[in-house]
């Protein structure tokens, strides 16, 4: 297939259809949004179609990361077992950012891994004594990645739950696409929104869609039409005339 697909259609439709192959994807937003499971869904509905997918996590344990897709109603097992999904746990104080990369490098080289997961960028920002250590270090795992096809993933948490929330560091102009999810208030609750901020190599939904997670898996919504100000995460109503 020339694109990723989701495996859920109203995801894949806010991309015009899915992820380009070769393409990097930021998924950025607030802690507790929702990232590690969107990305999480990507990788496993590549598995189910027998593509090698491999996330690294860097900010929770393996069994954290397993558990909370399970929960989600993703049988992680069978893809597991059939070395077609797999975690891996990453400890920057053990792991030097160049032994990382040369660990990527040889899944998608010798195994032939077509997604990568990297869960999350801050904490890959970590073991880097520079932010210009990361920038060099992104841009050239990134082409790299993008020559041989693979989609790849990287995970950014920023500061702040409702309001103005923003990232420690700018690395957006790497990404091909951007993915923002943020919280938003409404009705007395606290909701879930997602966007397509950008796709280079493409067209692309400008609109802003609900977000729901549950033990069914992830839901996405509608266009929220009825709401100005969604993203600033105290959005207005718009009044019938």
């Amino acid at each position: 297939e020339q694109v990723l697909s989701s495996g859920i259609t109203e995801l894949d439709s806010m991309s015009a259809g899915g992820l380009e192959r070769g393409s990097s994807v930021l998924v950025l937003g607030p802690t507790g949004v929702g990232k590690s499971s969107i990305v999480s869904q990507f990788a496993h509905a590549a598995a189910s179609r027998g593509e090698r997918a491999i996330l690294y996590v860097f900010d929770e344990a393996v069994r954290t990361a397993k558990n909370r897709a399970r929960a989600m109603g993703m049988p992680v097992g069978t893809e597991i077992v059939e070395q077609h999904l797999c975690f891996e746990q990453v400890d920057p104080a053990e792991l030097s950012p160049g032994e990382f990369v040369r660990r990527i490098k040889r899944e998608v080289d010798e195994k032939n891994a077509r997604v990568i997961v990297m869960d999350s960028l801050n904490g890959f920002r970590h073991s880097m004594h520079q932010e210009t250590d990361l920038a060099l270090q992104l841009h050239e795992l990134l082409s790299y990645l993008g020559q041989r096809g693979v989609v790849t993933f990287l995970v950014l948490t920023l500061h702040g739950l409702v309001g103005e929330v923003q990232p420690d560091f700018e690395i957006s102009y790497f990404a091909d696409t951007v993915l923002l999810m943020r919280y938003f208030e409404a009705g007395a609750s606290i909701r879930r929104a997602i966007s397509v901020l950008k796709k280079r190599s493409g067209p692309h939904e400008n609109t802003i869609r609900e977000l729901e997670l549950d033990s069914r898996g992830i839901h996405v919504g509608e266009p929220l039409s009825r709401f100005k100000g969604v993203m600033s995460g105290l959005p207005n109503m718009i009044q019938d005339r």
